[in-house]
Formats: structure tokens, C-alpha cells, sequence
């Protein structure tokens, strides 16, 4: 069966990033979409907040839609908000909506959105047919295979969802119960690929070009989304999408090539967040990209405490080197 994706594929098989609070921001994705990704997602955005304009929800919105391949993932639990959030989203350029339904968070869940919606399937349909009906872009969907073991209800909700006009699904091969514990099931994503005639993404512990390609094979998805293999190798996309693709593969980044990568995204935080909030944001990415690296420890606390842009700018080159001792 031959199915369609809304947005450019640009490879065989396509390789998304997937949104993940507090790190998929316009920064971070600009640099993973640099390298090529298919389609990044941004972080999931509070509908209602949204439209209500919270300073920190319109913060994790700064979408630049006029980029590439960039899609505006929205959650909530009532039809007007969804609708209201959808409808300024695309006016302000949004090419695609994904709708989350995947979401464990327990302070999403108790919200009765994210995830939880899988335990109501008449309101799950209800915001997607509010969404899609508002809206001339495509919308598409990222849940996951169920509530739990007792309630793997992907494939109706794939379904219904591609009845009322859902144009791409994503799937986390794990039910919410199981958070993001264990191994992803990517055999379980099947059943949804065979119940719908849209495309289905396959998503969970793809961290390689070999997990992507177990993960297809076994899932039988059209493409795969990368979340947590991201973090710290933001070409890892890239990568993948070759190996899948059969091309040749780039090597990583290393020596003043990634210095150059890591300080330009590095002041590309701070020049979105602004220096004292942006000091915070960025550590976590540099310590992905030390642990990415290998670089010491010494290196990683110095850089890790440090509260000058300028003393980081100069440290990155120790930081992103190998650590010799713990290599040998």
C-alpha cells in the first residue's frame, strides 16, 4: 500500500525529531534541521494557554515558522481551545498541527489530556475533528499503543482518527503506564500500520541506524522519529536517514568542527532565552554534548558551573575533546 506524507519526505524513508519538552526548542531544532531532518516537531504547547498568551507558553511557541519542515504540537481537552490554538498556529504560518495524545506526564494526564485521551476515544475524536476542521494544513496525530497493557486501543484510534482527516500517525511503542520504561515494542505499532492508509511513524529507543531499521522491519512504519538519540548528536537524524536511505554517512562532527556546532548553538540559547535563563537552558545540552563526546569531568563541572558566556565560549574546546585517561 502506498502511502502519502504532507510534507516533503526528502529521503525513502523519512527520519523526524520528535517534540520533547524542554529541549526541542526553535534552537535546538534549527540545529537538527541543519543537518537535514524530514520534519521537526516543536515542543507540545498548551492550547489554551495558547491562545490565552502565557508568556511561557508563547515562549516554547517561538516557532519560526518560517523555517523548513517544522511542525506546532498542541495538547488539551477541550474542543475550542484545540480549535482557537490550531486556527493562530496556522495563521502564523504552522505548515503541519500534530495533535499529542501520547503524553504521560501525570500533570498532563490529570488534565485529561496527553495521553489520557486514549481512555476516551468519542472526546479524543471530538478535539481531532475541532483541530482539523478550522484549519487547512495537515494534521496529524502522536499518541501511543495504548493506557496500558489491558488497553491497546492504537489502531482504533488510528483509524477513527485517519476517518476524520488525519494525515500522518505517530506511534510510541509503549502504553502510558509503562512511562518510558523498558523497551520500546515496535512488533505492537503493526496492527496500527494495518488499520489506516496513512502513513505511520514508528517511535521509541530509536537511537541508531540499526534500531531504525529493526524498528521499520518490524513495525512495517513508513518512517521512524528520533527523540532521546537526539540529545547531544543532533546529526543524528542525518545519519540515520542515510544508512535507510543507503547513501554515504557524514561522520560526526569532531575537533574545531564541533566546537564551532556546539558554541554557535550555544549562543543561539542565550540569544533566545537571554543570558541568565539561557545559562540554565544550555547546560543540559552542553552535558549531552560532553557525554556525546567523551570529554572529561573536569572539564564538564568547569563548564557546568560556569556563569560567563565568554568563559564557556573558550572552555568548549576542552570540553568537547576526549577524555584520554577514561579511554585508555
Amino acid at each position: 500500500m502506498t502511502v502519502l506524507f504532507p510534507f516533503d519526505v526528502g529521503t525513502s524513508c523519512p527520519v523526524l525529531l520528535a517534540p520533547m519538552a524542554g529541549i526541542t526548542d526553535l534552537p535546538f531544532r534549527r540545529v537538527v534541521a541543519g543537518f537535514g531532518a524530514s520534519l521537526v516537531v516543536s515542543e507540545m504547547v498548551a492550547s489554551e494557554d495558547m491562545v490565552r498568551a502565557r508568556p511561557s507558553t508563547r515562549a516554547k511557541a517561538e516557532l519560526g515558522v518560517a523555517d523548513g519542515q517544522t511542525a506546532v504540537q498542541l495538547a488539551g481537552r477541550e474542543a475550542h481551545w484545540m480549535a482557537e490554538a490550531a486556527r493562530m498556529m496556522a495563521g502564523q504560518g504552522a505548515r503541519i498541527i500534530d495533535i499529542n495524545m501520547g503524553c504521560p506526564a501525570k500533570k498532563v494526564v490529570g488534565g485529561l489530556s496527553g495521553s489520557a485521551l486514549m481512555r476516551d476515544l468519542d472526546h479524543a475524536l471530538r478535539l481531532i475533528d475541532a483541530v482539523v476542521g478550522v484549519v487547512d494544513v495537515p494534521v496529524t496525530l502522536k499518541t501511543r499503543l495504548g493506557w496500558d497493557d489491558d488497553c491497546l486501543n492504537a489502531p482504533e484510534l488510528a483509524r477513527r482518527a485517519a476517518g476524520a482527516g488525519v494525515r500522518m500517525v505517530t506511534i510510541h511503542g509503549r502504553t502510558r503506564c509503562q512511562f518510558y520504561k523498558g523497551q520500546a515494542d515496535w512488533s505492537a505499532i503493526a496492527p496500527v500500520v494495518q488499520a489506516v492508509n496513512v502513513p505511520v511513524v514508528a517511535n521509541g529507543d530509536i537511537t541508531s541506524p540499526h534500531a531504525a531499521r529493526q524498528a521499520l522491519m518490524q513495525s512495517g512504519a513508513a518512517g521512524v522519529m528520533v527523540g532521546r538519540g537526539a540529545q547531544g548528536r543532533p546529526w543524528r537524524l542525518a545519519q540515520i536517514a542515510a544508512v535507510l536511505a543507503g547513501q554515504p554517512v557524514l561522520p560526526a562532527p569532531q575537533g574545531a568542527d564541533l566546537v564551532a556546532l556546539v558554541g554557535a548553538h550555544y549562543e543561539a540559547i542565550l540569544g533566545f532565552y537571554g543570558r541568565d535563563l539561557g545559562l540554565r537552558v544550555a547546560r543540559k545540552h552542553l552535558g549531552w554534548y560532553a557525554e556525546a563526546a567523551g570529554g572529561g569531568a573536569s572539564a564538564r563541572r568547569a563548564v557546568l558551573t560556569a556563569t560567563a558566556p565568554a568563559q564557556v565560549l573558550a572552555l568548549l574546546p576542552d570540553l568537547l575533546t576526549p577524555d584520554q585517561e577514561a579511554a585508555a
